[in-house]
């Protein structure tokens, strides 16, 4: 076994238009943290659309009528539903739900395989002014990769999300650059000497959610961990965290 270690680095407030690299080396030397060989660098996918500048001022928004109705539905404004909208039309999405709080969307970016079900599109008006609200990176797996090629460090772009049928906030990885996201078990022995058929563990997913402990959903300010000593093969895979059709997810046909 080895001692796998995270460690979160505290920022100040991001504001768009500022360097997510350049902030990041400040920040190392402010938290007296350094990289090191085979670190895995996990950041906050809002932390880098904020500084991309991926926020959109909800008092811009003229919405339809079609966000109107969602509005009703799902308790959030018209000018929220209005983004979410526009948002699935930008990520090939569909919604599949409403609840309260959230339209349930199903997404295809492009250069994904598979979809993604998430809530709101991936829009937030959480960690980010009144009257605003921040999406994910335009293009997440580009951002991986120049954050990986300025830092010298594998990298996983992680955001806050729900299960279902389970309480609280866990994370996913939505884009890595220079880890395998997922690890294939099949044809491996379990304690008893029985050969695993389907499991993969979801690796970048699993470092995401222990991520979250620290970065928090609040006002921590904790957007990046680092990850260290962790015994995972790297490499040199950068993109999209694949994703699952309805037709093969295994709880695709469960009411």
């Amino acid at each position: 076994m080895w001692p796998m270690e995270l460690f979160g680095v505290k920022t100040e407030i991001i504001r768009a238009g500022e360097s997510i690299c350049e902030s990041l080396n400040k920040w190392l030397v402010v938290s007296d943290q350094w990289l090191v060989e085979d670190d895995i660098v996990i950041i906050s996918s809002k932390a880098i659309a904020t500084s991309e500048g991926r926020v959109m001022d909800l008092k811009k928004i003229t919405p339809s009528n079609i966000a109107k109705n969602y509005s009703e539905k799902c308790g959030r404004s018209a000018e929220f539903c209005e983004i979410v909208l526009n948002e699935i039309e930008f990520r090939n999405g569909k919604v599949v739900g409403v609840c309260p709080g959230a339209i349930f969307t199903s997404l295809k970016p492009n250069g994904m395989n598979g979809e993604i079900l998430c809530a709101n599109a991936g829009m937030d008006e959480s960690n980010i002014e009144k009257g605003y609200a921040v999406g994910w990176p335009e293009d997440p797996v580009v951002s991986a990769s120049e954050l990986r090629k300025n830092i010298k460090a594998s990298i996983i772009i992680s955001d806050s999300c729900c299960r279902p049928r389970r309480w609280g906030v866990t994370a996913f990885a939505l884009a890595v650059a220079g880890i395998d996201p997922l690890h294939d078990q099949s044809g491996k022995k379990d304690l008893f000497g029985r050969e695993l058929r389907i499991t993969k563990e979801a690796t970048a997913d699993q470092l995401a959610t222990a991520a979250n402990i620290l970065m928090g959903n609040a006002d921590k300010c904790v957007p990046v961990v680092i990850v260290r000593n962790h015994g995972i093969e790297l490499s040199n895979y950068e993109g999209w965290v694949p994703g699952v059709c309805k037709s093969e997810d295994l709880f695709g046909k469960i009411a």
